[in-house]
């Protein structure tokens, strides 16, 4: 992704708005994941129920550490597996909304093997993770996928051409627990039972 187009994104961001931007798996639909008017907007957009909880991703574990009350079982889990397709469920911080967590104790984590995505995180802060669909659609591997609603509400939406997709495993590694099983969740699998 070209710098320039980045910035341009995480001034969006900065300014309240959403955007539509490549993962290592499918397109997301990217905001203030600390601003609750901002992820408001997400929701709208993607006709999403509140009562579900959205991810937050940021660039590195530091990042995260910032936001939530991470443990030294899951700091050891995400030196393993962050940066991939590994959405980390862990207990959230005082900056963290509950429009994003649904109310919940527990935030969604993660932080993409996908330099762009990341480096978006770097320059906007923790950034909405979801997939750039309106609820209940499939998820979108190439840009022109992603639906005219969703474009059209987009500030900025970002080409990065054609995704690997799939989706992140979901895994909340105080409890032991796999809520959803996707790319190395055989590998996750084995190391909650050993770790």
């Amino acid at each position: 992704m070209v710098t320039d187009e980045l910035q341009t994104a995480a001034d969006a961001i900065a300014a309240g708005e959403v955007v539509v931007y490549p993962t290592e798996t499918v397109y997301g639909l990217g905001a203030d994941a600390l601003d609750s008017a901002a992820v408001k907007r997400v929701f709208e957009i993607k006709g999403r129920d509140r009562s579900k909880p959205v991810s937050m991703a940021v660039p590195d574990i530091d990042t995260a550490a910032e936001h939530t009350r991470l443990g030294d079982r899951e700091r050891r889990f995400a030196e393993q597996f962050l940066p991939g397709p590994v959405t980390l469920v862990v207990e959230r911080g005082p900056t963290v909304p509950d429009v994003l967590t649904a109310g919940r104790d527990k935030v969604g984590i993660r932080i993409p093997d996908h330099e762009g995505s990341r480096e978006l995180a770097r320059r906007a802060g923790p950034t909405t993770a979801t997939s750039a669909n309106v609820s209940g659609h499939g998820s979108a591997r190439h840009v022109t996928a992603v639906s005219e609603q969703v474009r059209d509400a987009a500030a900025v939406v970002i080409d990065g051409g054609k995704t690997p997709g799939g989706g992140s495993t979901v895994v909340d590694v105080s409890a032991g627990e796999i809520h959803r099983r996707g790319a190395d969740a055989a590998a996750i699998e084995a190391w909650l039972g050993e770790n």
